[in-house]
Formats: C-alpha cells, structure tokens, sequence
C-alpha cells in the first residue's frame, strides 16, 4: 500500500486526487495539508510543518508560494513529491533542481498522457516544418479562476520546440505595443481566459498557403489527477533526482 500526503488537499485539484486515491486499491491518504478549514475523513494539517504524518510520496496541488516550503520539507524527511504546481519562479524551479539531488522529485508542467504525446509531436513537427519556411505560435485557453499565463504547459510546449529548433527561437506574449513584421525567430504565446475551460493548447505551424495545427483539449480535471497518481506510484522507491511523465510513460 502507498501512503500519499495530498499537499493543497482543499483545491481543485487536490480534492480530484482525493476522489482517484480512494478508488485506487493501491493507495491510501495518509494526510492533507491546507490552510484552509477542511473537513476529511483523513487528517488535515494547515502546513507540512505541522504535519506528523509520514507517507511515501506527496502530491501537490497547491500554490506556488507553498512549494519552496514543500521542498524543504521533502528534503529534511526524505519524501519524494510529484510538483504538479504551475507558476513558479526561476528561482523556485532553481531550488527544486538543487532539492532533487537528495530526494525523488517530479515535475511536469502538464500530468496529461496526450499532452506530453503532443510535446514529442511537436518536436517533429518543428524539425520538418521551421526550415520549411513555416512560423509557429501556440495559443492556450483556460478558466478564468487560473492565475499564470501563459500557462506551464504552453511554455513547456515552446520550450519542445525551441530545444528541436536548437534554441534559436525567442518567446513573444504580447505584440500589441510592437509594430512591426514578424520576424522568423519568433514564436508566439497566446493566453485566453474564460468561464470554465480546463484547459486547451493548439500548436500552429502556418506556412506558404497551407496550416497545421496539433491540439489537445482536456475535458476534465481528472486527467491530470490520474496521470499525478501515477507519476507517484512511479516515483516511491525511486532514487534522488529530477523526473518527469516522460520517465513515467517510457
């Protein structure tokens, strides 16, 4: 049986992993943390300070203020932790790659299994297309409740291209105040927010009279919820280091 601190227990998120926990034969909820008054059948402490509670791995949903204490704490009790928290800061990411070198940590941008497909996809896609004289943008919608953008996964996709195309590409969110051509080395990042979008990522590769584009649309929560609870059971056991889905579905 693995025991699973769900970090961020009273979000979203954190309560979709509750659900695919419970139905998961395998796995049990040792704790949550949130700050936030939550009613569980599990116990719930407001921080992983206060946490006395020891699981096998942690997942976290949380916010990206609570994860630089979420890596202290993996660090001093020696548990492994999927991050799927977006938003964070350089120095955050900085903190989390120094972490992995003592405990198991995965992060992904997207826990989605079609999405990180997409990402080997549009590598490919750049390969046979940039030359080609094709320009590439991506669009990404969600809820207006998200409070990053663009969001992780888009910047994730961008940086699929970018490590294809030998980092030749520069990022741009915003031409509003630009006036002036597109240039080749340009790839585009757009962000919509609205109602209630879980998420959407088109890749658009727009070239002399013809347009491809590689989309994935997530219609539920869940997807990500499952692929976190799989991230964890490949995580327990593991040595230290930075894994991501890519390790999990290989």
């Amino acid at each position: 049986m693995i025991n699973v601190i769900i970090h961020g227990c009273g979000g979203k998120m954190g309560k979709v992993v509750e659900s695919i926990l419970k139905e998961d034969e395998n796995c049990a909820i040792a704790a949550g943390i949130d700050p936030r008054e939550i009613k569980a059948d599990y116990p719930v402490f407001a921080s992983l300070s206060q946490c006395n509670v020891k699981a096998d791995v942690i997942i976290d949903f949380s916010t990206a203020s609570a994860v630089d204490a979420l890596l202290d704490y993996c660090v001093e009790t020696g548990t492994p932790a999927v991050v799927c928290t977006t938003g964070l800061s350089n120095e955050l990411i900085d903190k989390l790659r120094k972490s992995s070198e003592s405990v198991a940590l995965l992060k992904s941008a997207n826990m989605s299994v079609g999405v990180n497909l997409i990402m080997n996809l549009v590598k490919k896609a750049a390969e046979a297309l940039y030359d080609s004289g094709f320009d590439i943008e991506i669009l990404e919608k969600h809820h207006n409740q998200k409070i990053d953008a663009p969001s992780g996964t888009a910047i994730a996709i961008a940086d699929s291209i970018n490590e294809a195309l030998d980092n030749k590409l520069n990022y741009v969110y915003d031409r509003s105040q630009v006036r002036e051509k597109r240039t080749r080395d340009q790839l585009g990042i757009s962000a919509i927010r609205g109602g209630t979008i879980v998420g959407e990522h088109d890749v658009i590769f727009a070239g002399k009279d013809e347009v491809i584009t590689l989309s994935h649309q997530a219609m539920s929560k869940e997807i990500f919820a499952v692929g976190a609870v799989k991230a964890a059971k490949f995580l327990v056991g593991k040595p230290a280091g930075m894994y991501t889905m890519k390790n999990v579905l290989e």
